[in-house]
């Protein structure tokens, strides 16, 4: 039992309490507290000493009861790794050991060289696959001897077969889910990363940041008073010949949602995206237009943001959409309410930011001390390995 308690780095005090003659009563806080500091100190919680592993039992965030090896020696996580980074720091990547390489390096180049470059283990993780290229490798995974798979809820939904096979291989997973666009889920993925990784304290942090500042964003706009403004979102993708997808119920949609906005694109798609007749468009006549844009490679017509980008190469990229055929007529252009917005910012624990921005067009008296970039920057100051830089969101007039 001293082992034990050395290991868990008991105080030599505590254990001469257990060892010389007490009262019954105090023998027994004297177990108490030295058994206290055994469980705090096996979940790495007493300062001074690494966490050292141990069976824990969580509820992920589509409410799963999961054990498994807290914190994780060998993780798999198929997304969510800016999530990820920001709850256990780049040590944590010492701790992964495959991931879906194709929806970061993939999706978003120029945001995976930035952290390759300032932390070279993630180009070290293998690759394992992705349920949207269709080559995830169960095979590969378990190769890789995981003690916990950390999956997205659209990949958990859509592996049926494979999980089967992986958790019949005793691998745990754990399910994380930043898509719903919920407090909720926000919260109870990030909380669950931080046992997944040790680094709990961290997580709390960070689910009590996104907790508080999107309760501030809903008592801000119940505050605010008027109609509601028309808000037509798009996809800037393909450049402006090319009518991009809008958003109903996800996304830019499930944001506009959130902030009370009539948006224009709701009955008009044929399911949570898809892109809306351009007549209709004009017809509607929104009071406010925000364009995604991103940091895409072979999109040389895309509204270009992200880490990096000046403000007028924005600018120059989001000016032929508000070119387009009768769009001159619109109030949203006649008013100087066309927006560039990061498209990578939805769906993320930093999301509060563009949910900010937006809120802050529609409704400028109710968020006028507010400044989405400063919140966005702070962010990635106390929480990310990769400086802020670049243009996220701004309009398209100065």
């Amino acid at each position: 039992m001293l082992s034990l308690f050395s290991l868990a780095g008991v105080s030599a005090q505590a254990l001469r309490g257990l060892s010389t003659p007490l009262s019954a009563a105090r023998r027994a806080r004297h177990h108490a507290v030295a058994i206290a500091l055994l469980v705090l100190s096996t979940f790495g919680l007493v300062a001074g000493g690494p966490a050292i592993a141990a069976p824990a039992t969580i509820v992920d965030a589509v409410g799963r009861s999961v054990t498994f090896e807290a914190p994780a020696p060998r993780i798999v996580l198929m997304f969510n790794y800016e999530e990820a980074t920001a709850v256990a720091g780049p040590a944590g990547w010492d701790r992964i050991v495959g991931i879906s390489k194709g929806v970061w390096a993939g999706w978003r180049p120029a945001i995976w060289q930035r952290y390759v470059a300032v932390v070279p283990r993630i180009g070290e993780a293998v690759d394992v696959g992705n349920t949207e290229d269709g080559d995830f490798s169960v095979e590969k995974t378990i190769a890789l001897r995981p003690s916990v798979i950390v999956m997205p809820e659209w990949a958990y939904s859509s592996l049926k077969t494979a999980r089967e096979q992986l958790e019949a291989a005793g691998i745990p997973i754990v399910v994380i889910d930043y898509n719903a666009q919920t407090v909720e889920r926000h919260a109870a993925s990030t909380r669950a990363l931080g046992v997944v990784f040790g680094a709990q304290a961290r997580a709390e942090e960070l689910a009590r940041l996104y907790e508080k500042e999107m309760a501030d964003i809903r008592r801000r706009v119940a505050s605010a008073t008027g109609p509601k403004a028309k808000v037509y979102v798009e996809l800037g993708q393909a450049g402006p010949e090319t009518i991009g997808n809008s958003y109903t119920t996800t996304m830019w949609g499930k944001i506009l949602d959130t902030l009370g906005a009539e948006n224009i694109a709701i009955g008009r798609v044929p399911g949570p995206w898809g892109p809306v007749n351009p007549e209709y468009v004009l017809a509607a006549n929104p009071d406010v237009i925000f364009i995604a844009g991103s940091s895409w490679l072979n999109r040389p017509k895309a509204v270009k943001t992200g880490y990096g980008t000046e403000p007028e190469t924005t600018r120059q990229s989001l000016a032929p959409y508000a070119a387009r055929a009768g769009w001159e007529n619109l109030k949203a252009v006649k008013a100087g309410e066309v927006h560039a917005i990061e498209h990578g910012l939805a769906r993320t624990l930093f999301d509060f930011a563009a949910t900010q921005y937006i809120a802050k067009r529609l409704y400028p008296a109710a968020f006028a001390d507010v400044d989405p970039v400063a919140s966005l920057r702070r962010y990635h100051e106390a929480y990310l390995p990769v400086p802020f830089s670049g243009t996220w969101m701004l309009p398209l007039k100065p």
